[in-house]
Order: C-alpha cells, then sequence, then structure tokens
C-alpha cells in the first residue's frame, strides 16, 4: 500500500514513462474534483496545470503552454508539493526554466521530470512501471501523433452521447420535449 494517493501515483506513471500528459490531466482532474476541501487541492490543480502546460507546449501552442505554467507556479504550494514528495524548490526553478524558455520562442520541446524529494516514491513508480512493461523517465514519442494530438484523436463518442443525454433531460425538466 502506498503512502501516496492511487490516482497521484497513476499522474506519475503518465507523466515520467508514457509522457502522455493528456491523460494525466485526466487522472488528477477526477482526483480533484472528488474530494473537495482536500488541503491538497491547490497542488492537486497544479499538478494538471503542469501537464497541460507541457501538453500545450509539445504541440507548440506556446501561449496556452505559458498560461498553464504560470498557473501552475501560482497553485503549487511548498507545503503541499512537499505532501506529494516533490521537491519545492527544485520544481519552481524547472517551471521558471520553462517559462523562460517558452518565451524566447527558439527552443524545441524538451521533457521536464518532476522533481522528486522522497525516493520510496520514485522507488515505487519505478517497480510499478517494470511491472507494466514502461520505462521510467523515457522520452517522449515526438513522432506520436496520437499522443501529441490525443484531445482531439480520442474517442469521444460517450461524452457526447452523455451530453445528448443531459440536454434532453433539461428540455423535459423545462416541459420542452425533445
Amino acid at each position: 500500500m502506498s503512502a501516496y494517493p492511487e490516482a497521484y501515483i497513476d499522474y506519475l506513471i503518465y507523466f515520467h514513462a508514457e509522457r502522455d500528459f493528456f491523460e494525466c490531466h485526466e487522472v488528477m482532474e477526477e482526483f480533484w474534483k472528488e474530494r473537495p476541501g482536500d488541503p491538497l487541492a491547490s497542488c492537486y490543480v497544479g499538478l494538471i496545470q503542469v501537464a497541460v502546460g507541457l501538453y500545450h507546449q509539445r504541440r507548440n501552442n506556446l501561449i496556452g503552454a505559458s498560461k498553464m505554467l504560470g498557473s501552475a507556479l501560482n497553485q503549487l504550494t511548498d507545503e503541499g508539493m512537499a505532501a506529494l514528495g516533490i521537491a519545492a524548490d527544485l520544481m519552481r526553478s524547472r517551471l521558471k526554466e520553462r517559462l523562460a524558455q517558452i518565451a524566447s520562442a527558439g527552443t524545441a520541446y524538451e521533457d521536464l521530470d518532476l522533481p522528486l524529494s522522497d525516493p520510496r516514491l520514485e522507488a515505487e513508480c519505478v517497480e510499478r512501471c517494470a511491472e507494466r512493461g514502461l520505462t521510467w523517465r523515457r522520452p517522449s514519442d515526438l513522432a506520436d501523433t496520437y499522443l501529441i494530438h490525443k484531445h482531439s484523436l480520442r474517442d469521444r463518442s460517450s461524452v457526447v452521447a452523455e451530453r445528448e443525454l443531459s440536454r434532453t433531460r433539461k428540455a423535459r425538466q423545462r416541459g420542452m420535449e425533445p
């Protein structure tokens, strides 16, 4: 049993082994939304924003990347990062450096690793990666079109169906049969 939430471990594996920042966002957002009032909520949001910022940067959306990473800097608290086994000073430094690189707009995308301060957390992630046939701190596959553009290429049929069902319910509540 991990000392850290399962969703956070999944986030770290998506982040460092699969470089699937879209899934990082999905898993942490669901976890965060299920815990209103959690004292680490601000850090969960910050981690979501880091993943989204890197997703944008990797797609060359530098404005989106800059906004998300800048916002992440404001969300990530020292106490929260410490509770999640992240070296706060190093994390802030890496995010500021990345923001400076983005501002120069001449730097190609390169992966950013979260500076984990808890060796047990990193060992757990490495072990879980090995169990799944993944490589910890594997570089992004920049040739993987699905990974790079996942938000627009994934199957959204269940989301579309749920939205239509919601519209139908609302119309019925207002007495306007669809």
